[in-house]
């Protein structure tokens, strides 16, 4: 099992990208400031082999708010990516929300 730990920014960034088939086990996202922030998730398919770009089409979370001291767990199911599939995600401000990623090789 390996984790992975990311400080969201305003603007869609990769916070995991697969290097072969890789299961995503868990994802937490906490809120540690003192003001609510949104949370934006895109699952993105690779781009012919390449890493590929968050848009609508691969949103799965849209605007999310998470309170102030609150924590969002993502873990009742798994989901699997090939090479250079990746997670991107945004904040609707800075140095508001954490995401930890738990992945599995498969």
């Amino acid at each position: 099992m390996a984790l992975t730990a990311v400080l969201l920014t305003t603007s869609a960034a990769s916070v995991y990208t697969s290097s072969g088939n890789n299961a995503i086990t868990c994802m937490t996202i906490c809120n540690y400031s003192g003001t609510s922030a949104n949370l934006t998730l895109h699952t993105v398919p690779n781009n012919a082999g390449a890493v590929g770009t968050a848009s609508n089409t691969n949103m799965s979370i849209s605007a999310l708010a998470i309170p102030p001291g609150e924590t969002v767990t993502l873990d009742q199911e798994k989901l699997v990516l090939a090479n250079n599939d990746s997670i991107q995600a945004l904040s609707s401000a800075v140095s508001r929300l954490n995401i930890v990623i738990s992945t599995l090789p498969v």
